[in-house]
């Protein structure tokens, strides 16, 4: 067997990131709205998995592990966030004469959450986790100085297995070979992407 040295590119900036609200605000079925929302504000987005590891023990020792997979949290810093879309995602009523009720017993919809990586040498990582919901958010202002400063708010999003296998993320990275030929970033976040099928027509094969 030989050695084979590779070098990975590393992560440059993060780039724009997606929401596309569910069709069944309570009882999630994979279906979506036609309209992505698409955002550069992003300053940092930090994914956490949480999940437990259960050890079964035979003959004095541990046989096997058995690790599963909750959910992962998504915290994202933005420099600003849309009015509309944060309401919607906290389950906020607003009338027609723009009063929003805010903090009461709104149901807090399912929706789509994606972004993108962007690695040296043009690499890009493109992710889609199809059923989140909004855990918290934060809003903080603070006083205007002499020098300009930038306020952010933060929002927290739990994301949740959405099929059978127990899948939480979908994403294509095109640092491997496997990646699709001509799949672009528009193409990609067209529309949730939950199996093959999906990424097949996104990136216009066999259709």
């Amino acid at each position: 067997m030989g050695i084979t040295p590779k070098k990975p590119p590393i992560k440059e900036t993060v780039g724009a990131q997606y929401f596309c609200f569910a069709t069944e605000k309570e009882d999630w079925d994979g279906t979506f709205d036609a309209e992505v929302e698409k955002t550069e504000t992003v300053k940092s987005v930090k994914v956490t998995e949480n999940g437990e590891s259960t050890p079964a023990y035979a003959s004095g020792k541990v046989y096997d592990t058995d690790e599963t997979i909750s959910g992962v949290d998504i915290e994202v810093e933005t420099l600003a966030f849309v009015a509309e879309t944060l309401a919607r995602m906290r389950g906020d009523v607003a009338d027609e004469g723009g009063l929003v009720l805010s903090g009461g017993k709104g149901i807090r919809p399912y929706f789509a959450y994606g972004k993108v990586v962007i690695m040296r040498g043009g690499k890009v990582r493109f992710e889609w986790y199809p059923k989140c919901k909004l855990a918290e958010n934060s809003d903080n202002a603070n006083t205007r100085e002499e020098k300009f400063s930038e306020q952010t708010d933060t929002i927290t999003i739990k994301a949740y297995p959405f099929n059978d296998n127990g899948d939480i993320k979908a994403m294509v990275d095109s640092t491997m070979t496997s990646f699709p030929e001509g799949l672009t970033e528009e193409k990609f976040f067209a529309k949730p992407i939950l199996n093959k099928e999906d990424l097949k027509s996104a990136a216009g094969v066999g259709g």
